[in-house]
């Protein structure tokens, strides 16, 4: 066995010493607001923590506490001592010399998280933590934290932009979060899953030095857990390996959750990281302010991914609505709900059986109209609130109906954009003559119907006018440019 050379780690709270085949971890007297371990009693105690919790993931890790002595022999401080891991065993090691086998380690360690999660503690205490309110309260905690940094290592504007971002996304998701917790999603977690503490070991992962400083801070979604790993994969250049670990964990653990959610989370976790390297950098690190705002870039561009958004695809028969309203769906992950589609539901027939009427009789009676329409924007909200961006393709000829739909997204935090899909009149009415005879679309509207929807159609000042006379694809790129 080769002995690996001494060595000292320092972090913002604590120094490592390695010798031989063992690392002992002295805590810092320091006071960084979030941790106090300015007497040797709050050192003690987050030392016991830090054995006792970590010995859940790494058992035969974490040996036990060492006294230390002063040189009257007056006892000054404590140690916890560990079996020192193989470097070249490291995850972040292994993934930065991009070993072979890296990806097969990664869902091997979401494997171990899934089981660690299963049998972790569930209590009320986890289940407030990982609510609504309290993971507001965690990123303003954050941001306050920083604010002292601003100038010397962080832009304000940055850090302000972020607060503002993740407000809003918290603020329209509270039916997702209750969800999750009602699930049973919030448990006693790691807390700190970070690629430089994870060693694979033949005989599996250890996973090491969990956060022990705050329970609180350790009770948390599930998701909010495995985020941190997921982030800091990426952080090292592999967004690839956070994605395939994000997978590989919610096959493990049956979990399932919409996109926007998982990049609020990561926005969350490089927000924390952030933090951490902006008090490393005035500390005086110096390469610790570059990575300080290299994480807030990242928190930022996550939440950017994380914007839930309401779009209104809209206009006449015929002018290609459906068609864009359908690739915006899939090239954003979002929810597609179409008036026509919807009219048949509520009407108990099958979305391709024909209940073609004179404009505004029978199915499309007014009254039967303005059903499909409150339903639509029923449908939704309750998407928008459990996380999911929504695309709405109806005509949208009327303006009362486009106020409401923009209410849906003014309480339901979502960025609304209005888009109104024009050709000439005779494109339209070619495009209905060959759906038509294609038959087994759920439009019944035909040149009639048409025509009289544009005679009485309210104007559309707000919506961004789009020619659909080019090929879907080439429409739909420069539609997606615009959003």
């Amino acid at each position: 066995m080769t002995t690996q050379a001494a060595a000292v780690a320092e972090t913002h709270a604590a120094v490592v010493v390695f010798l031989g085949d063992r690392a002992y971890k002295l805590r810092k007297p320091v006071d960084l607001g979030f941790l106090d371990y300015t007497t040797r009693a709050a050192r003690l105690d987050a030392a016991t923590r830090e054995v006792d919790l970590n010995r859940r993931l790494a058992p035969d890790v974490y040996l036990g506490i060492a006294d230390v002595h002063d040189t009257d022999g007056a006892l000054a401080d404590h140690l916890v001592v560990m079996r020192r891991m193989p470097v070249d065993r490291r995850l972040s090691t292994l993934v930065t010399d991009g070993a072979a086998k890296v990806e097969a380690e990664v869902r091997r360690i979401a494997r171990v998280v899934a089981d660690f999660h299963a049998r972790a503690e569930r209590s009320d205490a986890a289940d407030e933590c990982a609510g609504r309110d309290a993971l507001a309260r965690r990123w303003r905690d954050n941001t306050r934290e920083m604010t002292s940094l601003v100038g010397s290592v962080l832009d304000r504007e940055a850090v302000e932009a972020v607060d503002a971002l993740a407000a809003r996304y918290l603020a329209g998701r509270g039916p997702l979060i209750a969800g999750r917790v009602a699930e049973g999603r919030a448990v006693d977690g790691h807390g700190d899953l970070l690629a430089d503490d994870i060693f694979c070991l033949d005989d599996g992962p250890r996973i090491l030095d969990c956060l022990e400083f705050d329970d609180q801070l350790r009770y948390e979604d599930v998701l909010a857990d495995v985020a941190f790993l997921a982030m800091d994969l990426e952080r090292l250049g592999r967004p690839d390996l956070g994605a395939l670990f994000l997978e590989a964990y919610r096959d493990a653990a049956g979990d399932s959750w919409p996109v926007a959610h998982a990049h609020h989370h990561i926005a969350y976790r490089a927000q924390v990281r952030a933090k951490i390297a902006a008090i490393r950098a005035s500390q005086g690190d110096e390469q610790s302010q570059t990575a300080a705002r290299h994480l807030l870039d990242l928190c930022r561009t996550h939440l950017d991914a994380a914007r839930i958004r309401l779009v209104l695809v809209g206009g006449l028969p015929g002018t290609g609505k459906s068609t864009l309203a359908a690739g915006l769906g899939a090239s954003l992950g979002a929810v597609v709900l179409r008036s026509d589609v919807v009219r048949k539901e509520l009407l108990g027939v099958p979305v391709d059986a024909s209940v073609a009427a004179s404009f505004g009789e029978g199915a499309y009676a007014p009254d039967v109209t303005r059903r499909v329409y409150d339903e639509l924007r029923r449908r939704a909200a309750e998407h928008v609130g459990l996380g999911a961006s929504v695309v709405l393709d109806a005509s949208w000829t009327d303006a009362h109906e486009r106020d409401l739909a923009r209410l849906v997204a003014r309480e339901g935090h979502a960025d609304l954009r209005e888009l109104s899909c024009v050709v000439p009149q005779e494109v339209a009415a070619a495009r209905i003559h060959a759906r038509a005879a294609r038959g087994g679309d759920a439009s019944d509207a035909d040149e009639a119907v048409a025509a009289q929807m544009a005679a009485t159609a309210d104007a559309w000042p707000e919506a961004t006018e789009v020619s659909t006379l080019g090929t879907p694809d080439a429409v739909l790129a420069g539609v997606l440019d615009r959003l």
